[in-house]
């Protein structure tokens, strides 16, 4: 995608954008090194990993119900918010559940699939997705 074409969606572009992905990358890794050191059931986490996407269903309502249910199950503010309270109340399923929710996170930002407008839902912060 174009420099012009990331303009006109308020898209990060270049070398930040790159960094971005370079972070999504790097979440993945840690929360999946953090559920191994806790030794996490690795059939939980294949089952849970993609879930956070069923949040595409919400499209089926608009663009902008979509993109709400989508950006809260693809921020880090509600897996890190569990895996805080987890961790503080000593609970392994919401921690292994958070961790698995962050490396989604992650694995998407890595990928290139980023917050999305409302507008439609190929247009997220890193830029146009799709065709």
């Amino acid at each position: 995608m174009s420099a012009i074409e990331n303009s006109r969606l308020n898209a990060v572009a270049g070398a930040p954008r790159a960094l971005l992905r370079l972070e999504g990358a790097a979440l993945l890794a840690a929360a999946v090194g953090a559920y191994s050191a806790y030794q996490g059931s690795w059939l939980l986490f294949a089952l849970l990993f993609l879930a956070p996407d069923l949040s595409f269903a919400a499209y089926a309502a608009s663009a902008r119900v979509g993109a709400l249910f989508y950006n809260a199950l693809h921020s880090t503010l509600a897996p890190l918010a569990l895996l805080a309270a987890a961790l503080a109340l000593g609970e392994p399923l919401p921690r292994d559940i958070a961790l698995i929710w962050i490396a989604h996170v992650g694995f998407d930002r890595g990928m290139g699939y980023g917050l999305k407008y409302s507008t439609a839902f190929g247009h997220t912060h890193l830029g146009r997705i799709g065709k």
